[in-house]
């Protein structure tokens, strides 16, 4: 079997990376069993209560403050349903969902005033997994419910410490390619300084940004946009005086989101996209987006980079995380251009 690689993992929080690791999971080790896949239920649960609360609270709150207040007021026989849910969604346990629960959440889902306050999404905290779980209520609430592969690749935990895989891209029965050992590190900012012992010697770093949160504002700080804090977070990582010689691996993530958001979302509302201009309007402008943010991140590279570390590998892949087959092909990218570096420098 081929060298080990060491690959850290960072990014800012909500960037998608624990779903690409589990993707990793799934496509090239054996993926999740029964017992894994049960484990996931209390946390798709959770998930479900944490984001209709988010939405209610969002939905009071709105109605106070916004001009047009009055598309943000709740059914008065929703409001006591909101009220259950939201005392629900704050708890630390939470029960499991059941049908007259399913009931509740469909109820005050299909409330007016929420999905106006769900189209605030970037505003609120709103995770990207609502209208998929809100989508398959039913089914979440079954006696015998087992989570799928797709569930759990929708399921939302803030990852703490750091969690490590061994896969290698050209699967588990095929001898020759490269092992890796990648690292998930937390992204939020107080996870951050925990990553700094794996970073020395690591071969390739994959620094996940999610090009979507453009408009959105962060977990734990919500007077800072999320790529601007992505922006400065990637600098950081960049100029970090052990990874000199190491190859940088950057993943534009959340291309879907990014695809259905700048049709109605302008990227000049974030203050790093001002001088973006955009050209007429459909297919065409959403490459020609993709292209001048990827372009802004290639910036970042040659700036932060001193000029005897710009021949390093530096590589930009867009994604997808809960796309399972662009997800396989990007890792074989990757891992070929790993190779072709180290063989290029005979390590």
């Amino acid at each position: 079997i081929g060298c080990r690689c060491f690959l850290s993992f960072s990014g800012a929080g909500e960037s998608g990376k624990s779903t690409i690791f589990k993707q990793i999971k799934l496509l090239f080790r054996t993926g999740f069993d029964e017992a894994e896949l049960k484990g996931y239920t209390p946390v798709i649960h959770a998930n479900v209560f944490q984001t209709i609360k988010i939405l209610y609270d969002g939905a009071k709150e709105l109605a106070q403050v916004e001009p047009e207040s009055s598309k943000y007021v709740i059914l008065p026989d929703n409001q006591e349903i909101g009220e259950k849910l939201s005392e629900i969604g704050g708890r630390l346990d939470y029960p499991s969902l059941n049908k007259e629960l399913v009931q509740d959440v469909r109820k005050l889902w299909e409330d007016q005033a929420i999905q106006e306050t769900y189209s605030c999404g970037s505003v609120l905290q709103v995770p990207d997994c609502a209208h998929y779980f809100m989508d398959n209520l039913d089914r979440l609430a079954e006696a015998d419910y087992v989570p799928t592969k797709e569930d759990v690749l929708h399921a939302r935990v803030r990852t703490n410490g750091v969690v490590e895989i061994q896969f290698s891209p050209l699967g588990e029965s095929k001898r020759g390619g490269e092992v890796y050992r990648l690292y998930d590190v937390g992204g939020q900012r107080n996870e951050r300084r925990k990553w700094i012992h794996l970073f020395e010697g690591v071969d390739a770093v994959i620094f996940c940004a999610a090009i979507s949160e453009y408009d959105q504002l962060l977990f734990e700080d919500e007077t800072q946009n999320r790529m601007m804090e992505t922006k400065e977070l990637f600098d950081w990582v960049l100029k970090q005086r052990c990874f000199e010689k190491t190859s940088f691996m950057l993943f534009l993530n959340k291309f879907d989101i990014f695809e259905r958001k700048i049709q109605k979302v302008p990227l000049t509302v974030c203050e790093w996209f001002k001088d973006y201009e955009p050209i007429a309007p459909g297919k065409q402008d959403v490459e020609h987006a993709y292209e001048f943010v990827k372009k802004k991140f290639e910036e970042v590279y040659f700036q932060s980079s001193k000029p005897e570390r710009v021949d390093r590998v530096f590589k930009i892949y867009r994604t997808t995380a809960l796309d399972q087959k662009l997800v396989k092909k990007t890792f074989k990218l990757m891992d070929e251009s790993m190779r072709r570096s180290r063989e290029g420098t005979g390590t």
